[in-house]
């Protein structure tokens, strides 16, 4: 959908972001994927050396897909270069459980293991709606900055670089994103989401990375879900 004829490679803060395989001299490039080995572990160390590898030029990365578990081993990459790493997370659920169903390395998890290992100095989240008694307290162990929907006066917290983002794309409300595995009613609309973006372009932080996770192409109706995704890599490449 990147490549979509309805689209252009302008981001709505007036930044192109041609790809250079289309003649752009400064132009992002797709590095491809990632085959990854089925044991999380492995993964996890798969996509370490490969961040790790992308970025050891001073290249910035936005990462698309799979689920959440790939954010950790990216801030574990990111974290080596940049040690006051703030993270801005827009999803429905915080992903700060100790584990679930017993698995310290669920999609549900990743931000424990970021934050417990001190990979980044803050953790702000947006969008949040579905958060237990557990994650709660893991809200205070680690000191996340979470601005739980039901209670968002539409504010946004004030920032300083390096800044990684973070998008499930389920942190929108299904209306705007069906193509998600967890659908959460009452969340964010889709200028809701770029306006958390485009925020951070005005604060003026440095943004160092980002990736958009979750998308679910079994469940999208007519590609909405697939567009929003395009529309969301192009706005944070606008801020690489």
């Amino acid at each position: 959908m990147l490549h979509a004829g309805s689209a252009n490679w302008f981001t709505e803060l007036g930044e192109e972001v041609r790809p250079a395989s289309e003649g752009a001299p400064d132009g992002w490039v797709d590095l491809g994927d990632l085959n990854l080995d089925d044991d999380p572990e492995s993964a996890r160390r798969q996509i370490l050396a490969g961040i790790t590898e992308a970025t050891g030029d001073g290249s910035r990365v936005v990462s698309i897909g799979g689920d959440h578990f790939v954010t950790w081993p990216i801030i574990e990459a990111l974290s080596a270069q940049y040690r006051e790493l703030t993270i801005v997370h827009i999803d429905a659920h915080p992903d700060l459980y100790d584990e679930l169903d017993g698995d310290r390395w669920s999609h549900a998890c990743p931000f424990a293991r970021i934050m417990e290992a001190d990979l980044a100095k803050r953790l702000v989240q947006y969008g949040i709606r579905t958060a237990t008694s557990h994650q709660q307290e893991q809200v205070e162990r680690f000191g996340v900055e979470m601005f739980e929907i039901g209670s968002w006066d539409g504010s946004f917290a004030a920032i300083t670089g390096p800044v990684y983002i973070s998008i499930d794309v389920d942190g929108l409300d299904p209306a705007f994103a069906p193509g998600v595995s967890h659908h959460e009613p009452g969340g964010l609309t889709m200028r809701q989401v770029l306006g958390i973006i485009h925020d951070l372009a005005a604060q003026g932080v440095e943004v160092v990375g980002a990736d958009i996770v979750e998308i679910n192409p079994d469940r999208d109706v007519h590609d909405m879900t697939a567009m929003v995704g395009a529309k969301l890599v192009r706005e944070c490449l606008g801020l690489l």
